[in-house]
């Protein structure tokens, strides 16, 4: 059950006046949870970028060796003031991204504790701009793409959730949300089977995933198409990324508001839960070690995809 927690989120970040800091105090009573929040200026306004931390019994944040899980709730901004008045639709990786942290904070003052850490990163805008595209306009953001890469992909993580809204297009006619095959320092790897079995398990029907294309993992600003910039982590690491899509069966625009549907959201949480349960234990995992040496062995790196040109 995450539909409390993400209803709790939706409500606290559904404000022109939130901030990182509102976020942090979500996590002040937990003990065994770090949070905090840095506010980064850029050419178009401000962000708070906040880090939560969800310590495991066997995690390394205390010394143990169990993976760890990086969360990121990717977005431009969750409002879109003074141009759209409320949370935009955009918000929506946000909400999964905290709602995760405060269902794990939540289960481990109930006893459960996992066994790897979780951390979980996002950014808090209430008023980010908007970006023409087609087929309809997405949100910008205040800072540019390193620096948010900078602030989200943490070095811990052993493999990423990048957990993003992706309803402006017409690849994804599914609404709920779907996976991407897994990407790792330039290779378009196939859908995690690990994956795609927690993903049936927790939502009760057939998985869906989502096609991705070279272009979609080399970084923003070289001139070529991007979905969006759900795989923008995967530059920015040689951990393996797999993109958690919120999407619709109608196109939407990022900035639109009262798009966000909070049903869909939580079964995103709870795919992400059950993720951050069976990799810190082991029993998941976001790719085939020996396929990808094969790969590499074969054809080479392509990490020089990953670089900036």
């Amino acid at each position: 059950m995450s539909l409390q927690q993400t209803l709790q989120v939706f409500e606290l970040i559904d404000s022109a006046h939130v901030s990182g800091q509102d976020v942090v105090d979500l996590f002040a009573h937990y003990a065994l949870v770090n949070a905090s929040t840095h506010r980064v200026s850029g050419e178009k306004g401000t962000t708070d970028f906040v880090r939560i931390e969800i310590h495991g019994s066997e995690g390394k944040l205390s010394g143990g060796t169990a993976p760890t899980l990086g969360i990121i709730g990717r977005l431009g901004g969750i409002g879109a003031r003074p141009a759209r008045i409320g949370l935009v639709s955009d918000g929506d990786g946000a909400i999964a991204a905290i709602a995760c942290a405060l269902k794990l904070a939540e289960m481990q003052r109930k006893g459960d504790v996992l066994p790897g850490d979780v951390i979980v990163t996002t950014h808090i805008c209430p008023n980010a701009p908007t970006l023409p595209r087609t087929p309809v306009d997405f949100m910008d953001s205040p800072i540019d793409d390193v620096t948010m890469n900078n602030h989200e992909v943490v070095a811990e993580a052993d493999a990423i959730l990048s957990i993003d809204t992706t309803k402006g297009n017409r690849v994804i006619n599914h609404k709920g949300y779907a996976l991407s095959p897994t990407v790792k320092q330039g290779y378009i790897l196939r859908v995690a089977e690990d994956l795609l079995r927690i993903m049936e398990m927790t939502s009760g029907r057939p998985a869906v995933t989502f096609p991705i294309t070279t272009q979609d993992i080399t970084p923003y600003g070289n001139g070529v198409h991007h979905i969006n910039s759900i795989l923008q982590p995967s530059t920015a690491t040689a951990a393996p990324v797999v993109g958690v899509a919120i999407c619709t069966e109608t196109v939407v625009p990022g900035c639109g508001t009262g798009a966000s549907h909070e049903v869909d959201i939580a079964l995103a949480v709870k795919f992400a839960v059950e993720v951050a349960k069976e990799f810190g234990r082991g029993t998941c995992h976001f790719y085939d070690a020996t396929e990808y040496e094969r790969l590499l062995s074969l054809y080479g790196s392509l990490s020089h995809l990953q670089q900036r040109r």
